[in-house]
C-alpha cells in the first residue's frame, strides 16, 4: 500500500484507537527487549532494521494472527512510534504535503497543492500526541510544558515547527509543521502560473540592476518561494548575507552567510533578534542583505541600509496589498527605540524602496503575482505607486480554477533610464511613460 493510500485509509494502516492500543502494547514489548540508548551509535537505517527484526520475532512468538500486509503495517507503526513520530511519519515522507496541522489528537489536517484537507487518521490519545511533541522539540534542545506552553523552532531537517499546548490551547496539544518545497527558479514559477515571461524579464532586470525590492503577501502566498527565486539572480561574485527567524532560504551562490535568530533559553536569556542580526550584518561588508521577513524595529535598520550603499537588497513583509505594505513598513519602522517622526519615516521609505511585488493566494490555492508596483514618490511626500504589471482575474469557472491574464503597463522614465544605464533591456511588453503622475489610472496614492 502506498503512503498516499495509507493516509487515505488509516483504518487499514493502524490509525484507529483499537489499533493504537495494539501499537502501544507492542511498543512496550519491544522496549522491554531492546535498549534504544545502546543503539544510538548505529546509523538510522541499521537501527530501524534491527528493531524491525526484533519486533518480528515478538509478533511471531506471541502476537495475533495477521496477514502479511497487516503484519508489515503493524511493524512499521510500532517502529515509527519507537524511533520516529508515529502517526506523522507517513505524512513527513509524502513530498506533496507542505503543511501538517494537528489540532488535538482527533483532528489532523494537511495542505497539498495549496488546498487544505482533513485526514481521517488520529492519535490514540492526548498522551501519545504529547509524547510526539516532546520528541520533536527535544531535537532542538527545547522543552514544552505548562510553564513553557509555546515553542517555535526549526528542526535540523529544515521544517519549521510551532507547538502550543493547554492551558493556552483549549482544543488540546496543537502542532503545526511547515515544510519547505524545493527552491524554484523564476522560470519554473512561470509553469506554476505565478508570473509570465515578461514579468520574469522585468524582475530579473530589477535584481541585476540593484533595485531594492520588497515582496509582500499574506500568509501562505509564497513570499519565501519568490524571494528565494529572486535571490538566485544575484551574481555569484557578490557577498550576500541572509537574516531570518527560521532559516528557509536556499541560496545557491558561493559567497553566502546565513544568519538565524535565537530564542531565549529556559532562563529567559540569550535571545538574539532579527534586529540584532541586521545591525551586525552591516559590519560584515555585505553587497546585499536579504531579510526573510521584517516585523519590528529592524525595519528601520533595513531601510537605512538600503539607503546607504546596500542597493539591491531584498526583504518580505506580511501585508495584503502594496498600499498596506508601505503603511506596514512605516508602522514597523516606528517600533524602533529610536524616536523618529512618521514624516521622517516616509522619507526613509521613499528613498529606500524601489519596487513592491505583491503576491496573492487565489481561491483555487494557486499563488500569483497580483501586482508589481514602482514607488514614484519622493522625500516626505505621501506614498504614490505606479502599477507596471497586474493579474486580471476572471470569474471563477465551474471547474473551480482561477483563470485570467497578466497586464503590463509602461515604466516610469527614471526606471527605464536606470535599467538602460545598467545595460538591462526593457521587456517588449513594457513601454515608457514620461510622467506617470499625470495618469490617475496608472498611479495611485497609498494612505
Amino acid at each position: 500500500m502506498s503512503l498516499r493510500q495509507r493516509i487515505a485509509a488509516p483504518e487499514e494502516s493502524g490509525g484507529g484507537r483499537e489499533d493504537g492500543h495494539l501499537v502501544a502494547t507492542y511498543r512496550g514489548k519491544l522496549l522491554e527487549e531492546i535498549d534504544l540508548a545502546e543503539m544510538s551509535s548505529l546509523a538510522a537505517a541499521e537501527r530501524r532494521a534491527r528493531l524491525e527484526r526484533v519486533l518480528g520475532h515478538i509478533i511471531s512468538r506471541e502476537g495475533p494472527v495477521l496477514s502479511t500486509s497487516e503484519r508489515s503495517q503493524l511493524i512499521r507503526r510500532v517502529v515509527d512510534e519507537a524511533l520516529g513520530l508515529g502517526v506523522l511519519e507517513p505524512l513527513l515522507e509524502d513530498a506533496s504535503i507542505t503543511e501538517i496541522m494537528v489540532n488535538g489528537p482527533d483532528s489532523i489536517f494537511v495542505e497539498r497543492a495549496g488546498r487544505v484537507e482533513q485526514l481521517p487518521m488520529r492519535f490514540a490519545s492526548n498522551e501519545q500526541l504529547m509524547q510526539t511533541i516532546e520528541r520533536i522539540v527535544s531535537t532542538v534542545n527545547r522543552r514544552v510544558d505548562e510553564s513553557n506552553p509555546m515553542v517555535d523552532a526549526r528542526l535540523p531537517s529544515g521544517e519549521r515547527v510551532n507547538v502550543i499546548i493547554p492551558p493556552l490551547s483549549l482544543t488540546g496539544p496543537t502542532l503545526t509543521i511547515r515544510r519547505f518545497p524545493k527552491a524554484y527558479r523564476l522560470d519554473e514559477l512561470i509553469g506554476l502560473g505565478t508570473l509570465d515571461h515578461q514579468m520574469l524579464m522585468l524582475l530579473s532586470a530589477f535584481v541585476r540592476s540593484r533595485f531594492n525590492v520588497i515582496v509582500s503577501g499574506g500568509t501562505g502566498s509564497g513570499k519565501t518561494t519568490l524571494l528565494n527565486a529572486l535571490s538566485g539572480l544575484i551574481p555569484d561574485h557578490e557577498r550576500i548575507i541572509t537574516v531570518e527567524d527560521a532559516a528557509e532560504l536556499q541560496l545557491q551562490q558561493a559567497h553566502v552567510i546565513r544568519l538565524e535568530t535565537r530564542p531565549p533559553n529556559v532562563e529567559g536569556k540569550g535571545q538574539i533578534t532579527i534586529r540584532d542580526l541586521v545591525r551586525n550584518s552591516l559590519r560584515m561588508r555585505p553587497d546585499r542583505i536579504i531579510v526573510g521577513e521584517v516585523r519590528g524595529g529592524e525595519t528601520l535598520d533595513m531601510l537605512q541600509a538600503m539607503s546607504t550603499g546596500h542597493d539591491g537588497s531584498l526583504a518580505t513583509v506580511h501585508s495584503n496589498s502594496a498600499e498596506d505594505a508601505l503603511m506596514r513598513l512605516q508602522t514597523l519602522g516606528s517600533m524602533s527605540e529610536v524616536e523618529i517622526p512618521f514624516e521622517a519615516l516616509k522619507d526613509q521609505i521613499n528613498s529606500a524602496i524601489d519596487v513592491i511585488v505583491q503576491l496573492s493566494r487565489m481561491a483555487d490555492g494557486t499563488r500569483k503575482i497580483s501586482e508589481i508596483v514602482i514607488l514614484v514618490s519622493h522625500g516626505r511626500e505621501q506614498f504614490q505607486i505606479a502599477t507596471v504589471s497586474r493579474f486580471l482575474a476572471q470569474a471563477m469557472s465551474p471547474d473551480r480554477v482561477v483563470h485570467g491574464r497578466f497586464e503590463h503597463l509602461p515604466l516610469p522614465r527614471r526606471v527605464a533610464e536606470r535599467l538602460y544605464l545598467a545595460g538591462e533591456p526593457i521587456p517588449p511588453a513594457f513601454g515608457v511613460v514620461d510622467d506617470p503622475l499625470q495618469d490617475s489610472l496608472y498611479v495611485r496614492e497609498a494612505q
